[in-house]
């Protein structure tokens, strides 16, 4: 099972949990490019059914201290896995659902509609470049049009200076630039929601691949949890695994499915 993962440490208590693990551990999963393939757009992405099953049986395995932590939307999550409502942290931090509760709302500074207005002005330009307005935040994906990333950073990084805009973090991943306030995160979101039953007094495992993932990986050594990437090596990290689909695969173990 565990071939799918490149370990950085030889200790056997930073492998990834076996399912005898499953009633101390939280799992908290990053979902695009960790539990789903990259797909070209945002509206594309496939959940296998494979996966669905999976996160189905492991929710009632962790007796629901399973969340999915995502830059999307929790709307849109439960589009994507649909029929499952599952906890969730949404828009990087700025949602989060507990079980048999409402999405909850982080305070945060709103982006203003100039700067949107002019983000979209930028997005425009390129019928390749596709706009998210997630509320909370804005994300501008470039994936069918890379050549344009250093245009893209260069002209919204002085959207920002021209508006004099505080608390504003860019986040570089991969082929999309996420723009929010500096008010919420993953990490911090996360923090929120290990106080919370069914989550709390259990050990939180993250996997998550990019860099929008690694407020919560530098949480994790304060909350005694282990965490893995996808794809490459993220300081910090326990152990990387080569792609979603090898996430997947443990998940299915996870479930008795070798």
């Amino acid at each position: 099972m565990l071939s799918n993962v490149a370990q950085r440490l030889p200790s056997k208590e930073l492998r990834p949990p076996v399912r005898g693990d499953l009633g101390s551990i939280a799992l908290l999963l990053d979902v695009d490019g960790t539990i789903v393939d990259t797909a070209t757009t945002p509206g594309s992405v496939v959940v296998l059914g494979s996966l669905h099953a999976s996160l189905e049986e492991l929710h009632g395995k962790c007796d629901g201290a399973l969340a999915l932590v995502s830059g999307r939307q929790i709307r849109d999550l439960d589009r994507l896995f649909a029929p499952l409502r599952l906890p969730a942290i949404g828009g990087h931090g700025a949602e989060m659902r507990l079980p048999g509760k409402a999405a909850a709302f982080a305070q945060g500074a709103d982006l203003g509609s100039a700067f949107r207005d002019q983000v979209a002005t930028v997005a425009a330009a390129d019928p390749r470049i596709i706009l998210e307005d997630k509320g909370s935040s804005l994300a501008v994906h470039y994936r069918l049009a890379p050549e344009l990333e250093p245009t893209l950073k260069i002209k919204i990084a002085a959207i920002i200076e021209r508006l004099a805009m505080k608390d504003v973090e860019l986040m570089h991943g991969k082929a999309v630039i996420d723009i929010k306030s500096t008010q919420f995160s993953k990490g911090a979101a996360v923090r929120k929601l290990m106080k919370c039953p069914p989550f709390l007094d259990r050990r939180p495992v993250f996997v998550g691949d990019d860099t929008t993932d690694e407020s919560v990986f530098a949480l994790l050594p304060t909350l005694g949890g282990l965490g893995y990437s996808v794809g490459r090596f993220i300081p910090g990290t326990n152990g990387t695994f080569s792609a979603p689909r090898d996430v997947r695969q443990w998940l299915a173990s996870l479930c008795g499915r070798e």
